[in-house]
């Protein structure tokens, strides 16, 4: 059997769902069993939820095994909400979020103030010197000079540092086309200290290290698309998905875009989207809840009642018409093929769920077992179910990578058999009770993981309107029969709802 190289399998997943939403709790961990509903049951009571004055929402699970707490902060902003000729500064706010405050990343504020509006002041300088084709090398070197003084005032890392010292672990964040997620873990006596650090970044954020950052992130596009094949695949063919939702536009950002992104655009972005209603907190672990709150409304309190941020009003046409993507690169040969879907808070998320796990949950999966054990024609061949988001209507889209000496002509028809035999031949009981199981045993296993119960609470709080949403699905995917697969596969998989993507090898 031909395998593809871990390293590769890693870099194709990690790329592809770096792009696309984070997943509700999908269906590894929505299913049902009379055994489990203890373990649900105990979750749900143990669940405290209020809201501040200014709106802001907190999520918290008491969970005693152990002396940890993990803490995750949501803002329902993601690349679906950037302004056109904005892309990418979801994703750069994310970045600049960890530079610290006027208190933290700083020698002395007072100083390195005028020297960040300086620096502001000399790049519009040089961006319109070299529109207009005129000599850049002195504003040049008195930017870099300036940064230079700037970075001497500066502390980098501080707020990284002091989590660390103080107990806490997997200081990260995220940023999808849907949402950002601010997350990391602290022992349960340091929650004090985690509600004045998470409400000052948010409170009172300075945009240090901008510029820098900003070479960062393009470097970043440089190697996650222009120069990956598959990377440029993905950004042609979700362009050509959708027409009219920002679903269309890459989360990481077009590179002009990027290059003209100011650090004004970053916060303007910021004073719009990160505002208290717009804000979710889960917390989770060895926690009182009476003293999450009294703490939350002496730090979080602080914060100011705005207005709502805009909402993404674009609603993305039905397809009328097969559409195709292909590009002549130095690649093994990629195929791509998608269909538009519903949101997650469809009343057929779970069948969704249910199709996406038969047809590329793992080694037992059909297009794994069909496309590379038994006709070889694949090193990879899989699904992603919500692609780039599940928020608003988005794509089931499964992609294959062709073996050495096999052909898209090959791959592609044994692809689209897999997928239409979900709309003719009835699923079996055993293979339905199947993913099932799967499915439960991811539900025990999220139920082990603090960040990760975090993760699903908040978004189905956000996405769907509650959290309690998350446990509901148990029973909706607990009734699935085999005539609803087949409806919605008849519904889905039709010709006029796909979009194909291809790499063809240059030569």
């Amino acid at each position: 059997m031909v395998r593809m190289s871990r390293t590769v399998v890693s870099f194709v997943l990690v790329f592809l769902l770096t792009w696309s939403s984070v997943p509700g709790l999908g269906l590894a961990r929505t299913l049902p069993s009379q055994s489990i509903q203890p373990y649900l049951d105990r979750v749900i009571q143990n669940v405290t939820e209020f809201k501040l004055e200014n709106g802001l929402k907190f999520i918290v699970l008491e969970r005693h095994q152990a002396p940890v707490v993990s803490f995750l902060t949501y803002a329902d902003v993601g690349g679906a909400d950037e302004p056109e000729g904005k892309t990418g500064v979801a994703h750069f706010l994310e970045h600049l979020a960890f530079k610290g405050t006027t208190r933290i990343g700083t020698q002395n504020f007072q100083a390195e103030k005028p020297l960040l509006e300086k620096l502001d002041q000399l790049a519009a300088e040089i961006r319109t010197a070299k529109e207009q084709k005129k000599e850049v090398r002195a504003l040049q070197t008195e930017f870099d000079r300036i940064e230079a003084e700037a970075t001497k005032l500066g502390r980098q890392n501080e707020l990284g540092r002091i989590v660390e010292q103080a107990g806490g672990v997997g200081l990260n964040a995220n940023t999808s086309a849907d949402a950002t997620r601010y997350f990391y873990s602290f022992p349960s006596n340091k929650l004090d200290l985690w509600m004045s650090l998470e409400s000052e970044r948010f409170l009172d954020p300075v945009f240090r290290e901008f510029y820098k950052e900003k070479a960062v992130i393009l470097e970043e596009r440089r190697l996650r698309t222009e120069n990956s094949p598959i990377g440029q695949l993905i950004e042609a063919f979700t362009g050509a998905a959708f027409q009219v939702h920002p679903y269309r536009r890459p989360v990481i950002g077009y590179p002009t875009d990027l290059a003209n992104l100011t650090r004004q655009d970053v916060q303007t972005f910021f004073d719009t989207h990160y505002v208290p209603n717009n804000l979710t907190i889960a917390i989770v672990g060895d926690v009182n809840p009476t003293e999450v709150k009294r703490l939350a409304q002496t730090y979080f309190g602080r914060y100011k009642t705005k207005p709502a941020p805009p909402d993404v009003v674009a609603i993305e046409p039905p397809q009328a018409k097969q559409r195709e993507v292909s590009l002549k690169l130095q690649s093994q040969p990629w195929y791509l093929e998608g269909y538009h879907r519903p949101a997650l808070n469809h009343p057929d998320n779970a069948v969704y769920e249910a199709i996406a796990s038969i047809l590329s949950d793992g080694r037992t999966s059909r297009l794994y077992k069909s496309l590379v054990e038994e006709k070889k024609l694949a090193l990879a061949a899989q699904g992603i179910n919500g692609f780039p988001g599940d928020k608003f209507p988005n794509l089931m889209l499964f992609y294959a990578l062709t073996a050495p000496g096999r052909s898209l002509e090959e791959v592609a028809p044994a692809l689209r058999a897999e997928i239409d035999r979900l709309k003719t031949q009835p699923v079996s009981a055993e293979e339905l009770d199947r993913v099932k199981t799967r499915s439960r045993a991811g539900l025990l296993r999220s139920l082990d993981s603090n960040m990760g119960m975090a993760q699903s609470l908040l978004e189905y709080e956000v996405k769907t309107g509650s959290w309690r949403n998350l446990f509901e699905q148990i029973d909706a995917i607990a009734k699935i029969t085999p005539a609803d697969i087949q409806r919605v596969a008849n519904a889905t998989f039709t010709n006029e709802n796909r979009t194909i993507g291809r790499i063809l090898p240059q030569g």
